[in-house]
Formats: C-alpha cells, sequence, structure tokens
C-alpha cells in the first residue's frame, strides 16, 4: 500500500501562501517599473524605463543619502548597544526576567510608543522639563524634528531585534576562553574584542540584517518623528509621497524593486560569507587535529 505523503502536502499550504501574498505582490511590483506612468494614477502597459531614470533626480539622490547615513549610524549604535546588553543578559542569573524586560516593548502599540517619543522630544516635553529644572539650559532645546531624534528613536525602536540574536550567540559562547586569554595577559576589555567578538560574528551579522534591512525602509518614524524636515526624509517617504501624491506608481515600484534587491545582495553576501568563515575554520582546525593525533603515536 503506497503511503501518502503528509509532509508534501503541509508544506504545499505554506508554499501557495508565500507564492500569493510574496512572491507574486513582487513580480507585480517589478512589472509596475518598467511601465509607463497614468496621469489618473495607475500604470499603462507599454514598456518604458522613465520610472528608473527618474531615481537620478537630484531630491531621490539627497533622499537616497539622507536613508544611508540615518540607517548606519542608527544601526550601529543599537548593535554597540546591544552587545554589553545581550553578554550581561547571558552571564546573569535573570536570564528569563531580563528576556521578559526585552520582550515588553512588543506588547505595546508601535504608533503609541513613537508618540510617547514625541512627548518625550518636544519643547515641552519631559527632557526639556528635566534640563530646565536640572539647570543645563534656559530655553527649550528643540530635539523633535530633527535627525538626531530620528536616529535615537530608530535606534530604540530596533534594539530588540538586536539583542536577541546576539543574546543567542553570546549564550553558547564557552566563556572559558576569556579566563584562557586573562591568564596569557590580556585584560578584560582587550580580551572581550580580540577573543569574543570574532567568535560571534554569525550572531552580529544576523543582528544587522534584522535593523538594517528595516531602518532602511522606514516610513512611520522619519514621518512621525522627522517630521518631513531636511536630513530626516527617508527612500520610505518618497515611494509613499510618489505613490499617494503624485499618483506615479512606476517610480516608487522601481525604488521597491531595487530595495528589494539590495535587501537579497546583502543576505547573499551574509549568508556566502558565513558558510566561507565556517569552511575556512574547519580547514584550521583539521590540520591541528591531524597534527595532535601524531604527535600522540
Amino acid at each position: 500500500m503506497k503511503k501518502t505523503n503528509y509532509g508534501l502536502i503541509y508544506t504545499s499550504f505554506g508554499a501557495i501562501f508565500l507564492l500569493l501574498f510574496f512572491v507574486l505582490p513582487l513580480i507585480i511590483i517589478l512589472v509596475f517599473s518598467f511601465m509607463k506612468a497614468d496621469v489618473n494614477a495607475g500604470v499603462i502597459p507599454e514598456f518604458s524605463l522613465e520610472a528608473y531614470k527618474s531615481l537620478f533626480r537630484p531630491d531621490y539622490g539627497r533622499a537616497l543619502a539622507d536613508t544611508v547615513i540615518i540607517t548606519c549610524i542608527s544601526a550601529a549604535i543599537a548593535i554597540a548597544v546591544a552587545i554589553p546588553c545581550a553578554y550581561y543578559m547571558a552571564v546573569s542569573r535573570h536570564q528569563t526576567f531580563l528576556l521578559f524586560l526585552i520582550i515588553i516593548p512588543f506588547w505595546t502599540n508601535f504608533l503609541v510608543r513613537i508618540f510617547a517619543w514625541k512627548a518625550i522630544l518636544e519643547a515641552n516635553g519631559f527632557l526639556n522639563l528635566l534640563l530646565q529644572r536640572m539647570g543645563l539650559v534656559q530655553e527649550p532645546v528643540i530635539f523633535l524634528y530633527s535627525r538626531v531624534a530620528v536616529i535615537i528613536v530608530l535606534a530604540y525602536t530596533y534594539l530588540p531585534f538586536a539583542i536577541l540574536p546576539l543574546y543567542s550567540t553570546i549564550e553558547k559562547f564557552d566563556f572559558s576562553l576569556l579566563e584562557a586569554g586573562r591568564d596569557l595577559g590580556c585584560g578584560h576589555i582587550e580580551a572581550l574584542f580580540r577573543i569574543m567578538l570574532p567568535n560571534i560574528r554569525t550572531g552580529i551579522s544576523t543582528a544587522l540584517v534584522f535593523v538594517l534591512i528595516p531602518i532602511f525602509g522606514q516610513y512611520v518614524i522619519p514621518e512621525l518623528i522627522g517630521g518631513g524636515r531636511e536630513g530626516t526624509f527617508m527612500l520610505g517617504q518618497k515611494i509613499a509621497n510618489s505613490f499617494f501624491r503624485e499618483r506615479n506608481w512606476p517610480v516608487p515600484s522601481a525604488f521597491s524593486s531595487l530595495m528589494v534587491g539590495l535587501t537579497l545582495m546583502i543576505l547573499l553576501f551574509l549568508m556566502n560569507r558565513h558558510r566561507f568563515l565556517k569552511k575556512r575554520n574547519k580547514n584550521e582546525i583539521t590540520p591541528a587535529a591531524s597534527a595532535g593525533s601524531g604527535m600522540e603515536s
């Protein structure tokens, strides 16, 4: 009696779902990017490269430059804060409680947290009141609607996405290597940089992917915290404006296609790099193990 392949049946539902709601929309966006824009919104089914040519306009270049700068700085801050946090969680006796604290922000609405930051950073907000009470400033400081404010809120928002993969990697790290490094003359900080960081590269790469990709396409935070001011206008806002205000569908489709392509290139690079490093480490360990067994014999 022939057995039914239930595994194929179960996975087919997921495959159909991904095909309909992930692959098919991406194909539609890619096709739209090679069509002409209709003045009444939508597209005209005629092949055209005008959408890609318009990406070289100065305003799109400024939006791209601001996006890259804000994304890189925000991701760097998030990773720099996440590494010591994840390290402390990994060596702490209260790992469950600390994980609970990291997950708590996900229980609140995303927009509520953004408006809470607006209340903190505005002219009459908590931060200005605190600085005035401490006598550090006499007049309210303009924090809101600036690049610094956007970077701070982005780093805060995606900090948990950086902490969790780093914590998962550091937890598996052999901390006896740090003790061995200190026995050989390394200081505590030097041992962390020269021993631990190279061994948690996979966690850092994963955290970068989890942070860089969503920040690069962010729309809500720069819109509400940056207010569309100069230096805070990101590609997500440019895509939304082209789609809803200019009613030019091919241009945001071209932008989105390029962003998806760039994301895939980054993922492929990190995957190949991880595979290369893993293969190199394996090749380095094999001769050492062979030499050790030869000496024993």
